[in-house]
């Protein structure tokens, strides 16, 4: 594996690098990409080899015999999670955006509130209000730079229409890896408001050193009736583009709804996806995933390094994921001042903050999985455009 490998991604159809000028008007031809959530490195061996397998027998029909399949996010999740599941409680669907809109359908109804701790990811927002459906938002408190929660002001929010409460852990965009005590106080507010719980958790693999991702499962077995999880491969392999993803049911009659709803919408997963995952919940992916965050850690000490050295600028330690929610509300400049300078001056296109919800409004979100000669380069960049605050 070389994460320093450099990988042209331009006129490849990706759309972190060749939709950029669209979206911000941020030129592919100098300009560096900092947005959407994928990676510029290269999956494992072992996942490029299962698509090649496929190719070279060269006949591409329905997937049967699903049971490698089935036991490799099996070992997986107790290997990786110490969380022991049933196979009977997989469900593979078109990645976990559509499995968080399939579990808001199947669990509320239009009119119905769900429940979002804001700032978080910003396509749930469209998910929820296109699904008819009322988002509820939570701030998340902004402590010193660390998020934290406030159940007892969450209380005073409720209108008593609240059906689901959509949890992002770990969390997207501040990177927060939630504690045992605050999984236990997320699941005590889904049992007082009679909340659904739908467990995002895409980013469980991509935990920084000295942190501990711990699944609901594990952390709140007495929500077990009222839990949904969301599991994938995408993000952590850097395999978003087959939009394959598992949404795993322990409850009975919460995995008939869900169930009843995937049939109806006539969902079935791509047998590319399955091969993938098999291959990718393997030795060889863990080896590649634990060398990935190791380097993954050293992006983000440079990256909060340099950026300190800003007077104003402030980004959030990184508990978990690649992607640095960084707060500009010190540098006394307005939100459409700061996204110019990024944009225009830095050449940079970057995740704005106010499309997170609450809380966003002073934020960019930078994706620091890329190489590091690019990283540094986008530092050099941001210094020079802020080199006035200096």
């Amino acid at each position: 594996m070389n994460f320093d490998e450099i990988i042209n991604r331009k006129n490849t159809h990706s759309a972190k690098w060749d939709m950029m000028e669209e979206l911000f008007g941020v030129s592919k031809d100098d300009g560096i990409p900092m947005w959407v959530a994928d990676m510029d490195f290269r999956p494992p061996k072992c996942i490029s080899e299962s698509i090649k397998k496929m190719y070279d027998h060269g006949v591409y029909g329905y997937f049967g015999d699903d049971k490698d399949y089935l036991a490799s996010i099996k070992w997986w999740m107790k290997t990786r999670h110490n969380w022991d599941i049933d196979l009977s409680w997989i469900f593979t669907t078109h990645g976990l955006v559509n499995g968080t809109s399939m579990a808001i359908q199947t669990y509320s109804d239009p009119g119905d509130g769900v429940v979002l701790f804001t700032p978080i990811y910003y396509v749930f927002f469209k998910q929820i209000k296109e699904g008819g459906r009322e988002v509820l938002e939570c701030p998340l408190v902004n402590n010193k730079g660390h998020y934290e929660l406030d159940f007892e002001y969450y209380d005073s929010l409720m209108k008593g229409n609240e059906k689901v409460l959509v949890l992002s852990s770990p969390h997207n965009p501040g990177g927060r890896v939630w504690t045992q005590k605050e999984l236990t106080e997320i699941a005590s507010f889904a049992q007082k408001h009679d909340l659904v719980v739908v467990s995002d958790e895409i980013h469980n693999d991509l935990i920084m050193p000295g942190y501990k991702h711990i699944p609901m499962a594990i952390a709140a077995p007495q929500i077990l009736d009222r839990l949904v999880m969301m599991t994938a491969t995408t993000k952590t392999f850097n395999i978003a583009g087959m939009h394959t993803g598992n949404v795993i049911i322990p409850d009975p009659k919460l995995r008939a709804a869900f169930n009843k709803t995937m049939v109806s919408f006539g969902i079935s997963p791509s047998s590319f996806g399955k091969h993938m995952i098999t291959a990718a919940y393997s030795q060889e992916g863990a080896d590649w995933v634990d060398n990935l965050m190791l380097y993954l850690d050293e992006n983000q000490k440079i990256f909060n390094t340099e950026l300190g050295k800003i007077p104003g600028i402030n980004s959030m330690r990184l508990e978990s994921t690649y992607l640095c929610w960084v707060d500009f509300s010190n540098t006394g400049m307005r939100k459409d001042e700061f996204t110019k300078r990024v944009e225009k001056t830095a050449r940079i296109a970057a995740s704005h903050g106010h499309t997170f919800g609450a809380g966003g409004d002073s934020f960019l979100r930078f994706n620091i999985a890329t190489r590091r000669t690019l990283l540094l380069e986008a530092l050099e960049r941001l210094n020079e455009t802020f080199s006035d605050l200096q």
